[in-house]
């Protein structure tokens, strides 16, 4: 919550502080954000490992961030709908699989840069 009397930068630096609280909370607290930090954890290995180039890292991390953001506001919208309405209710339901469709879409946008990464790194595997 703001104060009256922060100044600009006292501001940034207490949202900046609520920023980090909210991360580890996700961290912590989250299995979907566990699971997709793990899938960053290992696709980051993958990179290292096959040496990908540079713009290849900023597609990688940009897919990461992509679905690590959508996997966080399902979260907050899941958690403000059982907040508001606890019990079962269509149109939260509604609410929820929209919320969790946004999600999906940055996963499988996520694929498809992976895919364009590493499926000619790995048939050269074989």
């Amino acid at each position: 919550m703001k104060k009256p009397n922060d100044g600009f930068l006292k501001g940034r630096l207490r949202s900046f502080k609520f920023a980090l609280k909210g991360t580890w909370l996700l961290i912590t607290t989250e299995d979907s954000i566990k699971a997709q930090l793990f899938v960053a954890i290992l696709i980051t290995i993958l990179g290292l490992y096959f040496n990908i180039s540079n713009i290849e890292w900023m597609f990688q991390f940009l897919a990461i961030g992509l679905v690590l953001v959508a996997e966080s506001l399902n979260t907050a919208v899941e958690k403000l709908a059982d907040f508001v309405h606890p019990e079962y209710h269509e149109k939260i339901g509604f609410i929820k699989d929209i919320a969790a469709g946004a999600a999906s879409f940055a996963a499988f946008i996520s694929l498809i840069i992976a895919g364009f990464i590493y499926i000619s790194k790995i048939s050269l595997l074989f």
